[in-house]
């Protein structure tokens, strides 16, 4: 930079003005990805702390001696490649009869010790271990308990039958469930329709399934509490027609039942093949009623029903699938007059076969060609003279 000394003013080289300093600014730390080098933009930066990606991550840069270290391959490869002792205990056969019979033997062993009242503490709950065990039941069938159909069935109400209240309505215990009866007509429309889903499902709609239930209960919970005391056989005055509320058209007396309203199945599952498989009903017994000695007794169940109300809709339907002569609301009860007596021998012949042969005659004898399955059954649906066999 320089004066002019005839104007006096300031000359300044412009090869001075930019010419780079000798010694570079420190540049900013926010400012040091800018200087990266055009290679290694658009790239990952890895990381340095020794990491294999091979298999799993597997930290190998902090591995010392005395640290554990930790197998990251399955445990069935090391097993398999284990000695032939351990081979051989896991090719075992488990179907195989002696292996089978090992293992029926082997829970006997163990049902005795949970029974024997002395080692109780031996037992230990799964998963609880501060839980005691207090008393153990042997698990029986209840061979005297069998109706003839061979199971029970369960019914669930998807809605509550009866109106809201503060109190447990008694009446519930001892209500009826009447299946509506189906009409030659309506069996074989029904038969028609599941022929022709089955031939084209594509064209025709699935048949109606659902099952009609008409619902009845008494009028007063004392009445409900005498229909109770019929079928308990603890009761001395059990069989006292004293009990009864009602007399029918003959003039016997009788227990009577209103009508409260319509219902159809909402679904339903359960056959006899499999009746012992997904459900049963348990009931304890201590041994001091001097019927039954003290267990768990298990009841099969042949099926599962959930019922909900009948829609007005669907009666609509069927009015117009029947004739003016089939109406249902024509085909209604509106009471049941009913009497507990004693079973006959043909219903009694009916549920003996389930004493020795749990799913049925029938089953039994189709390998013999033999048919006599279906002698002496009887039908018992009608719900106006229900059989009672040793109050059950």
């Amino acid at each position: 930079m320089k004066r002019d000394p005839s104007s006096g003013a300031i000359l300044i080289s412009l090869f001075t003005a930019i010419q780079a300093p000798a010694h570079p600014p420190v540049p900013h730390p926010h400012d040091r990805a800018l200087l990266r080098p055009l290679s290694t933009l658009g790239k990952p930066k890895f990381s340095d702390s020794g990491v294999s990606f091979l298999r799993r991550t597997e930290y190998i840069s902090s591995y010392t001696s005395k640290s554990r270290f930790e197998s990251t391959t399955s445990r069935s490869l090391i097993k398999n490649t284990g000695s032939r002792k351990e081979r051989s205990r896991i090719d075992i056969d488990k179907e195989s009869p002696e292996y089978i019979r090992g293992e029926v033997e082997n829970g006997f062993q163990i049902a005795a010790q949970n029974l024997d009242t002395k080692n109780r503490n031996l037992v230990r709950h799964p998963s609880k271990r501060n839980l005691k065990l207090l008393d153990a039941y042997p698990l029986l069938p209840d061979l005297d308990a069998f109706p003839d159909a061979g199971g029970y069935v369960t019914v669930k109400f998807l809605t509550n039958p009866v109106p809201p209240s503060s109190t447990y309505d008694t009446r519930l215990e001892g209500s009826l469930l009447k299946p509506i009866e189906v009409t030659e007509e309506e069996q074989n429309a029904q038969q028609l329709a599941r022929e022709n889903y089955e031939r084209d499902p594509d064209r025709f709609p699935a048949p109606d399934d659902t099952i009609e239930y008409e619902f009845f209960m008494t009028e007063t919970p004392v009445e409900a509490a005498n229909f109770k005391r019929k079928f308990d056989v603890l009761d001395p005055e059990n069989d006292d027609d004293e009990l009864y509320t009602q007399k029918n058209a003959s003039g016997e007396p009788c227990f009577r039942f209103k009508r409260i309203r319509p219902y159809e199945s909402a679904s339903f599952s359960g056959s006899v093949p499999d009746k012992y498989e997904e459900e049963v009903i348990i009931a304890l017994h201590d041994g001091s009623d001097g019927l039954h000695q003290k267990g768990a007794y298990y009841y099969p169940i042949v099926q599962r029903t959930s019922i909900r109300p009948q829609r007005t809709k669907n009666i609509q339907i069927k009015k117009r699938m029947f004739a003016p002569e089939q109406d249902p609301t024509k085909r209604q009860t509106d009471y049941v007059d009913m009497r507990i007596e004693e079973p006959d021998e043909d219903t009694k012949a009916a549920r003996d076969v389930f004493r020795t042969m749990p799913y049925g005659e029938e089953d039994e004898a189709e390998g013999d060609g033999e048919a006599d399955g279906e002698q002496g059954r009887k039908d018992t649906q009608d719900s106006a003279t229900p059989d009672r066999d040793d109050g059950r």
